[in-house]
């Protein structure tokens, strides 16, 4: 499981260095093997554990693709889906596509969400968790029942 928030730099190529803590886990899961596609949601990056991805992209190819939905996320997440590498150095190459779309210039933000990670804009990342913060959920009326149960 990947958690935490972690603050990156990118070099001049475009590649971040994955912080040690998660090195050993990448290495011993996916052999540093991992693939990054686009959240169609936000302007952020997704990376996955090329085995973990590839589990989520058999599911994705089965879904109807007559049905505009399944279609549309077929498109955007298979479609986007790029093979990316650890090297020597545990640096990670974002391809220019990928960070053209999560407007990552520079200074991004690595967030472990479990299986997966995303890679923010910095900036884009601060607007987004403020305004998560502001949001007032009220009574909870849109919150799942497995969340409602859920005691923190």
């Amino acid at each position: 499981m990947f958690r935490g928030v972690n603050a990156l730099s990118l070099d001049a190529k475009g590649r971040m260095a994955v912080p040690a803590r998660y090195r050993e886990r990448l290495t011993d899961q996916c052999n540093g093997n991992l693939v990054a596609t686009i959240d169609p949601e936000d302007r952020c990056l997704w990376l996955y554990p090329l085995p973990v991805w590839e589990e989520i992209e058999r599911v994705i190819d089965r879904l109807p693709s007559l049905d505009k939905g399944s279609r549309r996320i077929q498109r955007l997440l298979i479609g986007h889906a790029t093979e990316c590498d650890l090297d020597g150095q545990g640096r990670l190459l974002l391809p220019a596509p990928l960070r053209e779309f999560a407007q990552i210039d520079k200074q991004v933000v690595l967030i472990g969400q479990g299986k997966k990670f995303e890679i923010w804009a910095e900036a884009a990342w601060n607007e987004q968790r403020a305004a998560w913060l502001e949001e007032d959920i009220g009574d909870y009326k849109e919150l799942s029942d497995d969340m409602k149960k859920l005691s923190l």
